[in-house]
Parts: C-alpha cells; sequence; structure tokens
C-alpha cells in the first residue's frame, strides 16, 4: 500500500474484494442499495444479512438520521479475494 492522489474508477464488490479494510462504520441503508456491496466486501454477505436482520428486529432508523453500526469480516472471511486486488 503507498499513498496517491487522483481518481479511480474501481468500485468495491464482494468479487473484487478487499485488501487493507479490517471493519467499516456504516449507516444503515435499504436492502436494495448498492452500498451494500461493499459491506459485503468486507464483512461477508452472511454477516451483513445478520445485521441487518438484527437492526430490522431492533427497529434500528434508516440513513443520516439513523443509527450507526460496526462490520467487522468474518475470521478468514475474505482471504480468498486479496489476491485478487494487486494492481
Amino acid at each position: 500500500m503507498r499513498a496517491a492522489e487522483g481518481w479511480t474508477d474501481l468500485v468495491v464488490t464482494p468479487e473484487r474484494g478487499v485488501r487493507v479494510v479490517d471493519g467499516l462504520l456504516t449507516g444503515l441503508h435499504e436492502p436494495e442499495a448498492s452500498h451494500l456491496l461493499m459491506l459485503e466486501a468486507v464483512a461477508g454477505r452472511a454477516a451483513v444479512d445478520r445485521a441487518y436482520g438484527e437492526a430490522l428486529r431492533g427497529l434500528y432508523l434508516w440513513h443520516e438520521f439513523g443509527d450507526v453500526h460496526l462490520i467487522l469480516p468474518e475470521e478468514d472471511a475474505h482471504t480468498g479475494h486479496c489476491d485478487g486486488n494487486a494492481q
């Protein structure tokens, strides 16, 4: 990893994976939001589904007036993606 500046066209998705991020502090978004792909890239689909299920059961709020949650990966959840990120 090295510092750089400029624009990128890279999109974080579960298929692309992540190399450096160990977790995300994020707001809650609708189930169809593209933002969820980034969360799935970090934590895996099952963890995101569990987090959203708990948020719904707890009546958490959405968007800028809503609650925040910490998404952490399952142990070894994104190890398989790391090799495909080198550029």
